[in-house]
C-alpha cells in the first residue's frame, strides 16, 4: 500500500558498508528542475528540500543544463543558448552544484532523451564512483530514467522522485513512457509528493512497496499569517477583493481558464481584482487578455520567493486552476499565510484542501464554475489563523528527515 514515508532506517551494520568514513549518507542527485546563476527563481521547492537534506547527510547536486551543437549562436531563441552562460560549478543555498551540459535534440527529442542524458552525464556521474552511496533522480523523465541506468553502472541503488508533470503530462509521450515502464519496476524507491501520484507510478510498472509519499515543505520563518491592510500598503495594491496566482503562466497551469471566468466576473464586479506571479510560454496571450478585461487584473512577473508572502497576504484568496498537479507548493504556502484556495480537482490537490473550510475545489477546465467558486469564496468571510492552523502541514526539516528515511532504506536494501 501506498502511504507515508516509513521512518524506519536500516540496521548500522548495512549502514555502515554504505556510507563513508563521515558516517553520513553520501547522495547525488541528478536534476534538470534546479536554480541556477541565470535562473535563481527557479523551483524553489528542490532547493529548499536539499538544502534541508544537505545538513543532514552529504548531498552533492548535478543540475544539468541543455545544449545542443550550435546552441550559442541561438541564445535569441532558444533558452539552451542563454544557458550557455552559466557556469560549470556553483555553491547554492550550501549544496555544491555542478552543472553538466546534456546533447538534446529540441522538439522531437524524447524518445532519445533518456539515453542522451544518460550518456551525456556518464563522465560526471563516473568520476565519483566509490563515493556514491545512492543517486536520486529528480524529475521522471529524463532524470529518473537515466539515474537508474547510471546507478546501475555504478552499483548503487536509485531514488526516483515524482512531483507531477512529468508523469501527468510527459509521460503520455510514447516515448518517455516506455523508458518509465522500464526505469520505475528498477527504482529501489520512488518517492510521490501525493498519494495520486505514486498510483500513477504503479500503473507504469512501480512496486507499490516501493513507493513511498513524501510531501514537500512550507517555510515557515516566510509563511505565516500577516495583515492584509499592511500588506497591501507595502506593495501599493488597491483594497479590492484580490484574488491571486501564483505560478508559471502556462496553458496547462490553467491561467487562460482563470483569465477566462475573471472575464465573467469584472463586469460586475468592480469590487475584484486579479494579480497573477509569474512567468511563463503563456505570458503573451495572458497580456492580450488581461488587456481586454483592463485594470483589474495586474501582471507581475516572476517575483523573488521572499516576496510572495507579501503578496498571499495581500489577497483574499489563491487560486490554481491547473489541468494536472502533484501537490503543488503554493497550496501548502497559503493555507499557512492563512488564506483560502480555490484549485482545481487533479492530483494532490484534494488531499490538501480537504476541508470546505479551507477553499474550494472545481473541475478542470471550466471557467464557469470557476468564477463561481471564485466570487463565493471571495465574498466569504473566514479567520486567516484558523486556516492556518487546520492546513499547517509541516517544514522543510520535516520534509528532507522524511526523505532521508527513504533514501537510507534504499542504500540498505535488497535489490
Amino acid at each position: 500500500m501506498i502511504g507515508e514515508a516509513r521512518r524506519k532506517t536500516v540496521p548500522d551494520a548495512a549502514r555502515s558498508e554504505r556510507t563513508g568514513a563521515s558516517g553520513r549518507l553520501r547522495v547525488l542527485v541528478i536534476t534538470k528542475i534546479f536554480p541556477n546563476a541565470l535562473e535563481p527563481l527557479s523551483s524553489p521547492f528542490n532547493r529548499q528540500q536539499f538544502a534541508a537534506l544537505g545538513r543532514l547527510c552529504d548531498v552533492e547536486v548535478l543540475a544539468s543544463i541543455p545544449w545542443f551543437p550550435g546552441a550559442r549562436a541561438l541564445r535569441r531563441w532558444s533558452a539552451a543558448g542563454r544557458l550557455t552562460r552559466v557556469p560549470r560549478e556553483d555553491t547554492i543555498d550550501g549544496l555544491a552544484v555542478r552543472h553538466p551540459r546534456f546533447l538534446f535534440v529540441p522538439r522531437y527529442g524524447h524518445a532519445l532523451s533518456g539515453a542522451l542524458y544518460a550518456a551525456s552525464l556518464l563522465p560526471s556521474v563516473f568520476s565519483r564512483r566509490g563515493q556514491i552511496d545512492v543517486v536520486l533522480g529528480s524529475w521522471a523523465y529524463p532524470d529518473g530514467a537515466a539515474a537508474v541506468a547510471l546507478g546501475a553502472l555504478l552499483g548503487v541503488p536509485v531514488v526516483i522522485k515524482l512531483h507531477g508533470s512529468d508523469l501527468n503530462v510527459v509521460a503520455k509521450l510514447a516515448g518517455p513512457r516506455e523508458n518509465l515502464r522500464w526505469a520505475l519496476p528498477r527504482a529501489r524507491r520512488v518517492v510521490a509528493v501525493s498519494r495520486a501520484l505514486g498510483d500513477e507510478a504503479v500503473r507504469l510498472g512501480a512496486r507499490p512497496e516501493r513507493i513511498a509519499v513524501v510531501h514537500n515543505g512550507v517555510d515557515g520563518a516566510l509563511f505565516f499569517p500577516r495583515d492584509r491592510a499592511q500588506a497591501r500598503r507595502e506593495l501599493g495594491l488597491s483594497n479590492q477583493k484580490r484574488l491571486l496566482y501564483v505560478g508559471r503562466l502556462e496553458r496547462q497551469k490553467g491561467v487562460l481558464d482563470l483569465l477566462d471566468a475573471f472575464a465573467r466576473l469584472a463586469p460586475a464586479r468592480p469590487d475584484f481584482a486579479l494579480t497573477l506571479v509569474g512567468d511563463g510560454s503563456a505570458r503573451g496571450e495572458c497580456q492580450t487578455r488581461a488587456a481586454a478585461i483592463g485594470a483589474q487584473v495586474q501582471l507581475t512577473g516572476a517575483r523573488p520567493l521572499d516576496e510572495v508572502p507579501l503578496f498571499l497576504a495581500a489577497c483574499d484568496l489563491l487560486t490554481l486552476p491547473s489541468w494536472n498537479e502533484g501537490t503543488p507548493n503554493v497550496v501548502l504556502e497559503a493555507l499557512a499565510c492563512g488564506r483560502k484556495v480555490v484549485a482545481t480537482r487533479t492530483g494532490g490537490i484534494p488531499d490538501v484542501i480537504d476541508s470546505p473550510r479551507l477553499g474550494e475545489l472545481v473541475p478542470v477546465r471550466d471557467p464557469a464554475q470557476l468564477a463561481c467558486a471564485l466570487e463565493r469564496v471571495a465574498d466569504g468571510a473566514y479567520d486567516g489563523a484558523e486556516i492556518a492552523a487546520l492546513g499547517a502541514r509541516g517544514g522543510w526539516a520535516e520534509s528532507a528527515a522524511r526523505l532521508l528515511a527513504v533514501l537510507t532504506e534504499a542504500a540498505g536494501s535488497p535489490a
